[in-house]
């Protein structure tokens, strides 16, 4: 038998032999395919089962914030029955704002720049103050450093009215020092942090178009 014949006969033998194996690792396709179906995935039914249990539990922005069941939990809950923008974890978050504006505005003796953020009787006591400073010729000079430490104290909510009322516990930290007529320091020392603790209390009608919480209380 002639060499090519011998070479060809052995190339088909390998041909034949590679498209069995294929076959056994592969398998064969007639006709029109189903689509694979995939296992499901556990992961994936953990997390929306998780998911569920979260939407149909305890409101986490609530519970975060007040003890389950307390007075502070139902009036919170109040609050966002009629407004259900309203978020307790973003009202902290501006309420730290508030406070280094407001303490630094009546620092500075401009009560002017936060009208629109305080009650009238807030007002009229932070203007006390200031103005027996300006009587006296004191002036001062304070830095805010920051806020160590703010909490939800209480809420109360009024059914009738729709006026909420959040009370919240600050520890504010800043430099301060007082200097009289001729410019010396009387009090504080603008190299030493001061620890300040306030409690202020921020109001709001509920069913008011207006978003802006007023301060309304002040206490230690």
């Amino acid at each position: 038998m002639n060499s090519p014949i011998i070479q060809l006969l052995v190339l088909a033998a390998i041909a034949v032999f590679l498209i069995l194996r294929l076959r056994g690792v592969l398998g064969t396709r007639e006709g029109f395919e189903k689509p694979q179906v995939r296992k499901p995935d556990t992961n994936a039914r953990r997390r929306r089962e998780d998911f569920e249990v979260i939407e149909g539990g305890p409101d986490l922005d609530i519970a975060d914030h007040s003890e389950e069941g307390s007075e502070t939990a139902i009036a919170l809950a109040n609050m966002k029955r009629v407004d259900p923008t309203f978020n307790v974890t973003e009202f902290l978050g501006g309420a730290r704002g508030a406070y280094e504006m407001i303490l630094m505005a009546f620092e500075r003796g401009d009560l002017a720049s936060v009208l629109p953020f305080i009650s009238e009787d807030v007002y009229e006591a932070f203007s006390t103050v200031v103005d027996e400073r300006e009587k006296n010729g004191l002036t001062v000079e304070a830095t805010f450093v920051g806020i160590s430490d703010l909490s939800l104290k209480g809420a109360t909510f009024d059914e009738q009215t729709k006026e909420a009322e959040l009370t919240v516990r600050f520890t504010g930290e800043m430099t301060y020092q007082v200097r009289d007529k001729g410019g010396d320091v009387v009090e504080g020392n603008a190299n030493e942090i001061k620890r300040q603790k306030d409690i202020w209390t921020f109001a709001r009608d509920m069913d008011a178009t207006d978003p802006n919480w007023r301060l309304v209380a002040t206490g230690e």
